[in-house]
């Protein structure tokens, strides 16, 4: 007897790709080298600059998956010494949208979070 299919229970199973996206995106490494190539084409140098802490490893580390996932373009120029450029390719650009989206959404409402933090903080439960 064929049992009809029910939905599942877990949003994440039922969304494969909105997991796959939250995994793509949930770091701050990832948000603060798209935030910096949103304002323009980057040498390496000048990203670790713009993004600050973080190590050249994990720069590097997180540019490769940026390429690997299509979100940035690595242009290598051949000079010496070598020159490369790092830019959002245009699916880069419509994930920037949306971090752009978020942003907006932390400046406008993220004083509420931190009230609502404290209350509860400071609640018995």
């Amino acid at each position: 007897m064929h049992k009809p299919e029910t939905p599942s229970s877990n949003v994440l199973d039922s969304h494969p790709y909105l997991r796959q996206t939250l995994d793509l995106v949930a770091d701050k490494w990832v948000v603060a080298a798209l935030y910096v190539l949103s304002r323009g084409t980057k040498r390496y140098g000048e990203l670790q600059r713009e993004i600050g802490d973080i190590s050249q490893r994990m720069l590097t580390r997180t540019l490769r998956d940026l390429e690997r996932n299509g979100l940035i373009e690595r242009k290598v120029y051949p000079v010496i010494p070598p020159m490369v450029e790092y830019s959002l390719t245009p699916l880069g650009q419509t994930l920037n949208q949306v971090l752009k989206s978020l942003c907006e959404w932390s400046t406008v409402n993220f004083q509420n979070v931190e009230a609502a933090r404290n209350k509860y903080d400071n609640a018995e439960h």
